[in-house]
């Protein structure tokens, strides 16, 4: 094992032919200083990586445990995405101050609003732990592998964070074949401090979204406090400012085709060393599954939404999280198979069979990657449906949350001459994990949107599922025509309806559930047979029980298999590339990406230039649109011209442009930084012709959306008249 740690080392010193792809590790980055000093930059390696001064990122950090946002002030101000800060802004609205749609600016520290549940995590170090890891696996497979590496991680956490001074998390990198322990600092009180009025902060909606040309204000800021000492603390009124050790100045110059640009983040996922079979399940069956449940609970809510102000802002920020990945897995399938991915895939995979020949490697890996897809395959479809149809029905995963409680008096009900009764810290434990579900869920539920998800989430399950691979709730209760007749005229213990939204009906009149005061009430006195006899917990136990029975142990089997080839994969991939530099995918952990602004060709006869104006943002202006209207006093600054210092050289305010980086989700809110070190823009969102990205990058195609700083600051003087915002912070002409 060994010897994959020295391979590793060897392959990261060769220099990499494409500077504009690739999410590299920032402590090692120093490898890659060249190309960055070729394409502009101006800093020196330590400025972008020190654990023994500031540098770049410690202004960096992930944000809400899914966004990127970077430090802009000396006093804990941060500016991340306008969607990163959504469900915050969204929680903090009411019906009579909605700060969602109408904006919010703080114009003192003592305006700004608590964010509760928002974190900001600021790495500390990062420490290579490859050694560590390979002697306690061994040579171990499989489970025992599994088994192995989760024992030590826990471990080395458990350790490392020296009792909650500090979060510490073991990554693993290139499929395994790379360990990193991570340190960070966790703060927890985030306070709101500003966001422009929705109808900028998505302007273009879902018809925009990931699409250029862009004209979205994607931004909203934040700030971070902590005790006395700078250390974090709950949130507390006599809590202060917290003091980063680095923060970005602003500049607000402008920038030019061709100028070097780089991206600090913390990148979500990607999977580009998948072989062709995953591609091919991904493009033929998962991602149409997943784009058919979201289409239809999508549409679900936004009927709902636009009935009712009070639904639309509990429903708000859900729907948003669901149609941004729902487009995604659209576009990912269209790109996927427009850039004949699988088949390149294919060729690639025949030149890595015959190098394995070659080096006598003895392995037919592709033949075990056929293997394993060959035996999943008739479950993939089942798996997506379980976790996008089944739960997306809240009242399921209420249902599905007293899974734990429920076994736990089966299996007391099973055993045969006991006497006493189930142990009351037994059902305390499930009761509190019950309770922390319920608290979770019942955030997003509306009852009546509820109730139309149920029925027909249950209706597109039958529908789509494999007849033999059905629950047996479908069976037994909702098309059992038998039982339904048997139970006309005997009341309601039972259902006796003919359609899935008449069964939704009984469900929801038969549960504790959907209550609040009844759920408190059988938390207080729970027991066996009010589990058994509710009827979402019925219905939610059919679907679990199916699944955890007959297929989970199937998919996890696959899934560990799968784990095990792809380490391998990628190590003979390493040992193959060796002549070349080669980044392991996104794992959540901070990365830097780096390029230059670029305009590119979408297709043939079209160019698409590398910034947006406010003049085009006007174009597309539609009063009363839920996507493309734009505030009365914007219309005013746009027709007085009244862009002050943020105007570009020709007079226009630019909105948006693009740079060719490599990002992914999790990279929204990421600073976009010049070569100076200053912030030029904030990156939210990638472009429709590149959403293969995540399983294969197109250098021709690919470009990073980034909201113009001059854009945010704008809207920020002229429209929020938050001047003591623009006081704060460092901007340079």
């Amino acid at each position: 094992m060994k010897k994959i740690f020295l391979l590793f080392a060897a392959v990261i010193t060769l220099q990499s032919a494409r500077a504009d792809e690739g999410m590299w590790i920032p402590s090692l980055i120093g490898k890659n200083y060249e190309e960055m000093l070729r394409l502009g930059l101006r800093l020196s390696k330590d400025d972008l990586y020190s654990i023994n001064h500031s540098s770049l990122k410690d202004a960096i950090l992930q944000f809400g445990g899914g966004c990127t946002a970077e430090m802009i002030s000396n006093e804990g101000l941060l500016l991340t995405n306008h969607h990163c800060g959504y469900d915050a802004i969204a929680t903090l609205s009411t019906v009579d101050r909605n700060l969602l749609d109408n904006g919010f600016w703080a114009h003192n520290k003592s305006e700004e609003l608590p964010a509760q549940g928002v974190t900001a995590l600021f790495l500390q170090r990062i420490d290579d732990i490859t050694d560590q890891v390979n002697e306690a696996v061994g040579k171990s497979t499989g489970e025992e592998y599994t088994k192995k590496y989760e024992a030590l991680k826990k471990e080395i956490e458990e350790k490392e964070s020296q009792k909650g001074k500090y979060v510490a998390n073991v990554k693993d990198y290139f499929n395994g074949n790379q360990f990193f322990l991570l340190i960070y600092k966790k703060y927890t009180d985030v306070r709101l401090v500003g966001n422009p009025p929705k109808s900028l902060g998505k302007f273009g909606g879902d018809t925009d979204n990931w699409m250029w040309p862009r004209h979205t204000s994607d931004f909203s800021m934040f700030r971070v406090y902590a005790d006395e000492n700078n250390q974090p603390k709950p949130y507390n009124a006599s809590n202060v400012p917290y003091h980063p050790k680095k923060f970005l100045p602003v500049s607000i110059k402008g920038e030019r085709e061709g100028d070097y640009a780089m991206i600090f983040g913390y990148p979500g996922r990607t999977n580009r060393y998948e072989v062709s079979y995953g591609v091919d399940l991904a493009v033929n069956v998962v991602n149409p599954s997943i784009v058919a449940c979201r289409d239809l609970r999508l549409s679900i809510m936004r009927r709902h939404m636009d009935m009712n102000k009070g639904t639309y802002l509990k429903l708000t920020s859900l729907y948003s999280r669901i149609a941004n990945y729902w487009k995604y897995f659209i576009g990912q399938t269209e790109q996927l198979k427009r850039l004949d991915v699988v088949d390149q895939k294919m060729k690639s995979e025949d030149k890595f069979s015959q190098w394995e020949r070659e080096n006598n490697m003895d392995a037919n890996l592709l033949g075990k990657f056929a293997s394993i897809y060959t035996d999943y395959k008739p479950y993939a479809k089942h798996s997506v449906y379980y976790s996008e149809c089944f739960r997306a029905s809240a009242i399921a995963r209420l249902g599905s949350a007293m899974k734990p409680l429920y076994d736990a008096y089966e299996r007391h009900a099973n055993e045969k001459g006991r006497k006493t009764e189930i142990s009351k810290d037994t059902v305390d434990k499930y009761i509190t994990m019950a309770r922390n579900a319920y608290r979770a869920n019942m955030k997003e539920f509306d009852l009546s949107t509820e109730k139309e998800m149920l029925a027909e989430m249950t209706r597109l399950y039958y529908e789509n599922v494999p007849t033999g691979q059905l629950p047996d709730i479908y069976a037994k209760v909702i098309n059992n025509k038998e039982n339904q007749v048997k139970c006309k005229g005997k009341g309601d213990c039972c259902y006796h309806g003919t359609s899935y939204h008449e069964y939704s009906d009984y469900v929801f009149a038969h549960t504790y559930l959907a209550d609040s005061n009844q759920f408190n009430a059988f938390c207080k006195a729970p027991s066996f047979a009010k589990l058994k006899k509710d009827a979402a917990v019925t219905y939610a136990m059919s679907f679990v029980s199916n699944y955890s029975k007959n297929f989970q142990p199937k998919i996890e089997a696959f899934t560990t298999k799968k784990a095990e080839l792809n380490r391998e994969y990628l190590r003979q991939i390493m040992l193959m590339k060796k002549n070349k530099m080669l980044y392991p995918d996104a794992n959540s952990t901070m990365r830097i990406s780096y390029g230059r602004v670029s305009s590119y060709d979408p297709q043939d006869g079209v160019h698409a230039n590398y910034f947006t104006t406010l003049d085009g943002l006007m174009t597309k202006y539609k009063p009363g649109s839920d996507e493309f209207d734009v505030p009365k006093q914007l219309i005013e600054l746009y027709n007085e011209k009244d862009y002050g210092p943020y105007a570009d050289h020709d007079g226009t305010l630019h909105t948006c442009f693009i740079t060719d980086n490599d990002i992914t989700g999790g990279n929204s809110g990421s600073p976009v930084i010049n070569a100076y070190g200053e912030l030029i823009g904030a990156a939210f969102d990638g472009n429709w012709e590149a959403m293969s990205g995540d399983i294969a990058f197109d250098k021709k195609y690919k470009r990073t959306i980034v909201c113009d700083i001059r854009y945010i600051l704008f809207l920020i003087d002229k429209m929020g008249h938050a001047d003591n915002l623009i006081r704060e912070m460092d901007i340079r002409e």
